[in-house]
Order: structure tokens, then sequence, then C-alpha cells
């Protein structure tokens, strides 16, 4: 296997952690480099209700003798832990014959601790099993499930129909077919354990016992932590998984995209150790025998963290785009079946100033195709329909500014308002002929009250 051979020691054993977490291990982690007694990797399994700890030993070498065997099977007894254990050597080579017998004499003989023997061609045929490629001397994230892009109870262009019933005067159903694309973005779910005891002169000061599950966006680049809303979204929909079958996507969507996860499992975990250290880094203060008042930074160590988990998975972000009259429309979401999270909404949002959101009222102007606030939406004269103050030609009739869909609709209304009576064009102006009204009215009053007077 030439790219095994390539790797370090200690590369080995990253890549090694990667392959027993995938294989299902639980609590996988590294011992301590500076300290070796046999225990390159620790973990824990379960086995028909029994938990049991393995420890093991990689060896970077083209063959491993009796010798390493049984130094791992002396580790293995010694190691505390709180039930059976057994031992495992993984080498990018071969094992001796002799190693070969003395592991399988523990075996034959009901040894408390067994030894497995896992050689260079047993590592390909794991790593060919659980959907791993080797490359570059480390393990890539190879991921085929996604969650679902859109609900099968409907169609892919359900969440923008139903956006758009939100909107006054527009009938969903005239609406034109969005352009819809999908981009399978990978992100991986992190579960780690965080465990510290931090202690002065004085006893324990601050104790740390935390189990996370975070989400993380998993594109080329630096890893970031999703929004609570998307990591609720992935969790609580990690087990309605399906294929991600580009062929079959293709029939729904005008336009695929899938991206590569950016990093190994690794690099992943060692990015989520140290996030969780930051996390969890506090300054504390306390009191010393002395009755003096003081503090100290608790900080918790590498091996305070332990990755139990990274499960890869892609995320679909749905675009869809509405083309009406002179403007388009963007919906984005993330998807996961009915769920969704709203990225970006063009739709609940007027195109003249900054009203966005379900709370507020909008309304469709055919004229143009626009979606307006209540401020910026007024009513056609002619026809009483709504015309946005975008598009609308206006013409001030009886000192009132009225507005219309263009010239033609405003000169056929000029005439008609030329040949009304003097009456009829002053109620154009409904406040100003009823302020008039009012006016003489009170003028009226006036002068019959002066000549009463008289």
């Amino acid at each position: 296997m030439p790219v095994l051979d390539d790797l370090t020691g200690f590369e080995f054993e990253d890549v090694m952690e990667d392959v027993f977490r995938n294989l299902g291990y639980e609590n996988v982690r590294q011992a301590e480099r500076t300290a070796d007694e046999g225990r390159d990797i620790l973990m824990e399994e379960v086995v028909d209700g029994t938990r049991r700890g393995v420890v093991v030993e990689c060896k970077h070498t083209d063959t491993v003798g009796r010798p390493i065997v049984q130094k791992l099977h002396s580790a293995v007894a010694t190691f505390e832990f709180d039930g059976p254990k057994r031992g495992m050597v993984a080498t990018t080579g071969r094992f001796t014959g002799p190693a070969i017998e003395y592991a399988e004499r523990l075996r034959a003989n009901g040894d408390p601790y067994p030894i497995e023997l896992i050689d260079g061609e047993d590592l390909r045929e794991i790593a060919d099993d659980i959907g791993l490629n080797l490359y570059n001397g480390r393990i890539e994230i190879l991921c085929d499930e996604t969650l679902r892009p859109y609900d099968p109870a409907t169609t892919v262009a359900a969440p923008v129909t139903a956006a758009f019933r939100d909107i006054d005067n527009i009938d969903s159903a005239d609406l034109p077919d969005p352009y819809s694309e999908v981009t399978f973005r990978p992100v991986v779910t992190v579960m780690a354990d965080t465990n510290a005891v931090f202690e002065t002169s004085v006893g324990v000061v601050h104790r740390i016992n935390d189990r996370s599950r975070f989400v993380v966006h998993a594109e080329r680049g630096q890893p970031r932590t999703a929004s609570s809303d998307v990591s609720n979204l992935v969790v609580e929909n990690l087990n309605a998984t399906i294929a991600l079958d580009a062929d079959r996507f293709e029939t729904e969507f005008d336009a695929i995209e899938e991206r590569r996860f950016g990093q190994t499992q690794t690099e992943y975990k060692e990015w989520a150790v140290e996030r969780l250290r930051d996390h969890h880094t506090t300054t504390v203060s306390y009191t010393g025998d002395n009755n003096v008042t003081y503090t100290k930074t608790c900080e918790p160590n590498r091996s305070d963290v332990s990755v139990q988990s990274i499960e890869p998975v892609y995320l679909p972000q749905v675009r869809h785009t509405t083309e009406l009259g002179e403007y388009s429309y963007p919906y984005e979401y993330f998807a996961a079946g009915p769920s969704r999270v709203t990225k970006e909404d063009g739709i609940h949002q007027c195109i003249h100033c900054d009203t966005a959101g379900t709370d507020a009222t909008y309304t469709f102007c055919t004229n143009c195709g626009s979606i307006n606030c209540d401020s910026h939406i007024k009513t056609e004269r002619l026809e009483g329909t709504p015309v946005c103050t975008g598009c609308a030609v206006t013409e001030r009739f009886a000192l009132k500014t009225k507005y219309f869909y263009d010239e033609t609709n405003r000169d056929a209304f000029r005439d008609h308002y030329n040949a009304m009576p003097f009456y009829e064009k002053a109620m154009e102006n409904t406040p100003l002929a009823v302020g008039a009204v009012a006016f003489v009215v009170l003028v009226l009053l006036g002068l019959l009250a002066t000549v009463g007077g008289i």
C-alpha cells in the first residue's frame, strides 16, 4: 500500500483513529505520545450488550514480530478499564510467523486479553468497506448520504408557491415555474465529551463534565460551526437520509452541484478539540487557606476532550428564482424533506425599502411585477387595482396626486376628467371638497347670524 508507506508513525495513528471511528468504535482517542506504553489508540466497543475496552498498537513498519505483540498483551493487562479488554496491532506491513502464532495461541487458550492482528492488506479491505479513500497519506471523507432536498409528498417548487400565497393581489396558481437549483453542501456532525477537573491547594475549584453535539460546515477553507437552527435541522433529520443520486435529482432540479469535503476526519477532529477547549476555558475565583481570593484560568487539556463520533452528511441548499415582470425573486433555504431553514427570502420584501419579513403586508403590482409594502403601493385611478409608486405615472387632479399604469392610462383619465361637471371634479379630492363645503356652510351661518343680529 504505497500511500500508507509514505506516512510518518504519527500520521498513521491519525489515519487509524479515523478508520476505527468509522468502523463504529466509541470513545476513540490517542494515548499521550510522550508516554507511549504500547497504547497508541484507546477505544471502546459494545458486543452483545457488554462494553469492552480496546488497546491498539500502531506500527508503521515493514514487519512486526512477536515482541511487539507480547508488549501489547502486557499493556492490555495493565490498562485500567472496568470491564473486559482486548488488544489490536495494526501495521502497514506484515506480521512474522511467530507473531501470528503467539496471537493465535492466546485466542485458542481463552486468554482474557486476546490480540487481533491487522496487516496492510486488511487495512485496504477495511478502507474499501467503510467507504474511505486513502489519499496523500490521509483519509478523505467520502459520503453518499444526503438529507432530502424536497418533500416527496409535494413538488420541488411547493415552498415557493406557499411563500407567494402571503402576497396580496397575486394568484400562486398563475406563477411561472421557478428556476430551481440545489447545492449539496458537506457538513459533519460532531459529538464529543469534555471531562476535566481543576484543583489547587484548597481542593477542586472547577469541574467540566459536558457532552456536546454540533454541526460543522465542512467545505474547503476553515471549518465553521453551523447556526443553531441549521444544526437542529441536521441533527433532527439524520435518521432520514437518502442516497445522493445525482441522476435522480436531475429530473427535479434545473441545476445540481455537489461540493467536496474540504478536510480529513482527523483535521475536523483536531479542529473540534481546539474549539471545545476554547469554549470551556474560563477563569474562576477561589479563596485560599489564608483567606485571600485568587483567580485561576481553567483550560482543558487536549486529552480532556474526547471526540465520540464524526458523522458526515450532505445538507441540500435549495435556491428558487421566480421571474415576474421586471423583477427576479430568490427564495433560498437549507432543506431536510418538509423541514427548512430559510437563508434568503426575496419574496417577503419590498423592492423599494428595507421592509422585509413575514410580519408585514405586501401587495403585488401587475403593472411591473414588483412586490411592495403598504407605503409603496397605490390604487390606479381608472381600474381601481394596485400599482406601485415605482412604475406609476402620476398627475395632480383637483390638487390631489393620482396614479396610473402609463401615459396612455393617464391621458384617458385626463379626457374623462375634463368632461366631468364641476362637482364631480371636486370629488376627485374628497377631503378638499368636504372642507370647501364646510367652509361655505360656516360662512353662510356667519352671515345669517350677522343679519339676525341686525
